[in-house]
């Protein structure tokens, strides 16, 4: 049995041939991870889908947390993934080599004004950092707030890439920087990083200097 969310199962729809298959829409993630935790209860082999890594910004946590807040015994095997800002930053060239920070944008979890002392936080403290939801149709100060500080921080040369749709056949990159972000396409399935101060490109390709003399 394959529970998932209804985009996620479609991308993998040649792996799961001959398995039952459970989909729901987005913001259903409680009740998703519910009906595997409730089918593994009652023997089955459940997989729960998560897009990318599954203990990033996926399922994993909430699984293993639904499962002890409701009693659930079943064994619960995590397998790793490539998250977001791993697979944008290898179609980019290597510019997580140093120190970085990976933030969500998204406050539909987590209030806002968190997500802005992190912001600063990582801005001030010259990190990498890769934006995970930057911008949404009805969330659009959100990436807007974000530019203002790291600019505020940064110079606006500083390189940024935003990697849409990564490792899918829909892929898209842009190469900018932090004064013309905002003029980009970005969207929920895009990733931002954003570099720091010894951030460069290299040949076309984004590259944080590790500190290695060459």
């Amino acid at each position: 049995m394959v529970v998932g969310y209804a985009r996620y199962l479609e991308a993998i729809a040649d792996l799961t041939a001959g398995k039952e298959l459970v989909s729901s829409g987005m913001t259903q993630e409680v009740e998703r991870c519910r009906c595997a935790l409730q089918r593994a209860a009652e023997g089955n082999v459940v997989t729960l889908v998560s897009s990318g890594d599954p203990g990033i910004y996926g399922m994993a946590g909430l699984a293993l947390e639904l499962a002890a807040a409701e009693q659930i015994r079943v064994p619960i095997q995590i397998v790793p993934g490539v998250t977001a800002a791993s697979a944008a930053a290898a179609v980019l060239g290597a510019p997580l080599m140093l120190d970085f920070a990976a933030i969500s944008l998204s406050d539909l979890l987590v209030p806002w004004e968190t997500i802005r002392r992190r912001l600063q936080a990582v801005a001030a403290a010259d990190l990498v950092v890769a934006l995970y939801n930057p911008r949404s149709k009805k969330r659009v100060r959100h990436l807007e707030e974000a530019a203002a500080i790291f600019r505020a921080a940064r110079t606006d040369q500083t390189p940024v890439g935003i990697v849409t749709a990564a490792g899918q056949k829909d892929q898209h990159v842009v190469t900018t920087d932090l004064a013309r972000l905002l003029e980009q396409d970005v969207d929920m399935r895009s990733v931002v990083i954003v570099g720091n101060s010894t951030t460069r490109w290299i040949d076309g390709r984004m590259v944080t200097s590790r500190g290695y003399d060459v």
